[in-house]
């Protein structure tokens, strides 16, 4: 009984600080998975998720204290009766997780050990096994002398746990056991290894035969039965290989933008998983160490799993120069256990991790021109604009006059934005609203006093050549010139009430699919005038516009 005492006394406190330091290293990732225990559907005791950090902290502290007292025989009778509640608990706690498939990881060792919820359960059982076997032979565990450093050196260590959780949790965790520490490259931690095995599923298919349910289990093919179907239930064999990372994706009204970004070369991500949760003073340090890394011509984004109001008042109120996009809650708190907090990528490896604190240690070289700052106060408004100009133009139940009264409206906005910042193109609003200017000056008359300033933002690449080339061949036919591109047509109602469709005349149209082409125009005059127009294309010279347009007046 000495030996087992003894054995079982080494065992459980080894096991307890190791837990309890493994925990201690990542509080706040801890404190996670209590609140998936707290949760509706597990315990039912959402009022103490507010709470869940201070009582991991609290609990991850007291295993390690526990595990010290143990192997020094201190307070013999408190421990012993703290561990035997401490272990009834977690052995009531996982094998409820197990039994009704509440929680699938118990988070006993972080994540450098991750347990199933019957391998939890396991655990426990043994350690209850064990810490009986203490609590029935305590007679033989004899405390190590001096006795009177005992509570010297609990005091110790409960100082420097407090310390060492504070550490952690104003910075990071000092050992990083998840599948996005530093080294790791995103991509190929998603990938599947050839010959991985696959998951499988059980499909049981129940029909009513004759009056009579009957249930066919096949592996996915639906069953050949001579009955009535009413359902299907789907059930997992056997898991299969999952990858170290298996939840992250990078997107954005419903684009996936996960691999262009993972193969940028200099990427700074701003990891925030809540932004009503995120920390204020981690902001204002995040403000100002992107606008650093965009003036030496580093990408930055941010990632979160926010709503779009909750992404522009934050951006409004810190005027952040950067987008965010969307990603899983808890793919974020696992990359990062910060709300705001720092990732620097280079072609999909984590270079670096930082905490919001600790943002001035980023370290950002020049690696290139500085990344244009997105005004996104205007680009809001512009892409307001945008959508007036677009929508009332698909809308049919809108008269013209209606829609002039909106076209005269945005002109009188965008001559004033055009007057003030030149062209808005895609360094200031961004490639998409780059062309809102364009469509609005399109749409009225003031294309001649602007398409020099067009063309200009064209020249400089901040706005799109067939844009320029489709602004430019608008003028020249409300001159009554021939166009150059052909992007311009028309349709005529003749004397006889029959419609004229047709391209506007083009100069030299011989050679009018190559500058098409030169400027990005896939189709040929033939295909933009049958998709157009749903005719042929022809030739026209302005001697035959003309008298068409004589005839049909």
């Amino acid at each position: 009984m000495k030996i087992l005492v003894t054995i079982s006394r080494i065992f459980v406190a080894a096991l307890f600080l190791f837990s309890g330091f493994i925990k201690l290293n990542d509080p706040l990732g801890f404190s996670y998975k209590l609140q998936e225990y707290f949760g509706e559907g597990v315990l039912n005791l959402e009022f103490l998720i507010p709470y869940a950090l201070l009582l991991a902290v609290f609990i991850v502290i007291f295993e390690i204290i526990l595990g010290i007292t143990l192997l020094l025989g201190y307070l013999k009778k408190f421990t012993l009766w703290s561990l035997l509640g401490m272990i009834v608990f977690f052995t009531f706690l996982t094998f409820y997780s197990a039994y009704f498939n509440k929680v699938t990881d118990c988070g006993c060792f972080g994540d450098a050990l991750p347990l199933t919820p019957w391998e939890s359960f396991t655990k426990d059982v043994i350690l209850l096994i064990l810490i009986l076997f203490l609590f029935f032979g305590k007679k033989y565990i004899k405390p190590i002398k001096p006795l009177a450093m005992h509570k010297w050196v609990v005091f110790a260590a409960f100082t420097a746990c407090l310390g060492f959780a504070y550490h952690v949790l104003m910075h990071l965790p000092v050992f990083d056991f998840r599948a996005y520490k530093e080294g790791v490259n995103i991509q190929k931690g998603m990938e599947f290894p050839e010959g991985a095995p696959k998951a499988k599923f059980a499909y049981n298919w129940k029909f009513n035969v004759n009056g009579e349910e009957k249930i066919i289990t096949t592996s996915g093919d639906y069953p050949k039965v001579d009955g009535n179907f009413i359902e299907v239930e789907t059930e997992m064999i056997d898991k299969g290989y999952e990858p170290p990372i298996h939840d992250f994706a990078i997107e954005k009204n419903d684009v996936d933008y996960t691999v262009e970004f993972l193969e940028k070369e200099n990427l700074i991500v701003i990891i925030t998983y809540n932004l009503s949760k995120s920390e204020a003073e981690g902001f204002h340090k995040v403000k100002e160490i992107t606008d650093k890394a965009l003036a030496q011509g580093y990408e930055v984004i941010g990632l979160t799993a926010s709503t779009p109001k909750d992404i522009a008042e934050v951006q409004q109120r810190f005027d952040l120069n950067f987008d965010f996009y969307t990603t899983d809650e808890t793919a974020l708190k696992t990359i990062l256990r910060s709300n705001p907090g720092i990732v620097q990528l280079k072609k999909g490896t984590i270079v670096d991790k930082l905490h919001w604190n600790d943002a001035d240690e980023l370290k950002v070289e020049n690696v290139g021109p500085p990344v244009p700052v997105i005004d996104k106060k205007l680009k809001a408004q512009l892409d307001s604009i945008m959508k007036l100009d677009q929508e009332g133009r698909m809308k049919k139940e809108i008269s013209w006059e209606e829609q002039h009264k909106i076209d005269s409206t945005n002109t009188e906005f965008v001559t004033q934005i055009l007057e003030k910042h030149g062209y808005p193109g895609k360094s200031l609003v961004g490639e998409e609203t780059s062309m809102a200017a364009w469509l609005v000056i399109q749409h009225s008359n003031k294309i001649e006093k602007y398409l020099p300033m067009i063309k200009e933002a064209g020249e400089k690449g901040e706005l799109g050549k067939d844009l320029v080339a489709m602004m430019e061949d608008r003028y020249l036919m409300n001159q009554g010139l021939e166009q150059i591109y052909g992007t311009q047509g028309k349709t005529i109602t003749a004397s006889d009430k029959t419609s004229i469709s047709f391209i506007w005349p083009i100069k030299n149209p011989e050679s009018v699919n190559k500058r098409r082409k030169e400027i990005g125009l896939e189709e040929s005059i033939e295909e933009y005038c049958e998709r157009l127009f749903g005719v042929p294309y022809k030739t026209y010279t302005l001697k035959e516009i003309e008298n068409l347009q004589g005839s049909s007046k």
